[in-house]
């Protein structure tokens, strides 16, 4: 807990276990999806690990329960790819890492892509273009 801010901070993963990232980087999760608190915001970070999620029902189901409880949804990178196959970008302006503007689109057609803006602020929901970009785009 940030007491200046009131924030809590932590990391989530399928089974409450560390995960490995795709150059060997172990992040640690403080909760599984399963006993996690309730969320005031969900970041969905991107890389490599988001090609397996869009194959992954398990994880699509939890990220839309999520949607009805989550006051605000942001994204990183291709965490914006995951936000689409769930259904949650339809309609709405959207971006993500730029290799992967077109299978945004592929994904669904619906999504407002926005290929040339580091971040889109739809309300309450925020995609950006990759980490920097996610920096920006979340900064108060």
């Amino acid at each position: 807990m940030y007491p200046d801010d009131g924030y809590a901070v932590f990391c989530l993963s399928a089974t409450g276990g560390s995960v490995q990232c795709a150059k060997g980087l172990v992040l640690g999760a403080h909760h599984s999806y399963a006993d996690a608190p309730p969320l005031d915001v969900l970041i969905h970070p991107g890389g490599q690990g988001t090609r397996p999620q869009l194959l992954d029902d398990a994880h699509l189901g939890w990220v839309r329960r999520q949607r009805a409880e989550v006051p605000l949804m942001a994204s990183v990178c291709t965490g914006a790819l995951v936000y689409a196959k769930t259904g949650l970008l339809n309609g709405r302006p959207a971006t993500t890492h730029w290799a992967s503007l077109e299978l945004l689109a592929e994904i669904d057609p619906s999504i407002v892509v926005r290929p040339d803006d580091r971040f889109v602020d739809d309300g309450d929901v925020i995609t950006s273009a990759g980490v920097s970009a996610g920096i920006d785009g979340f900064a108060p």
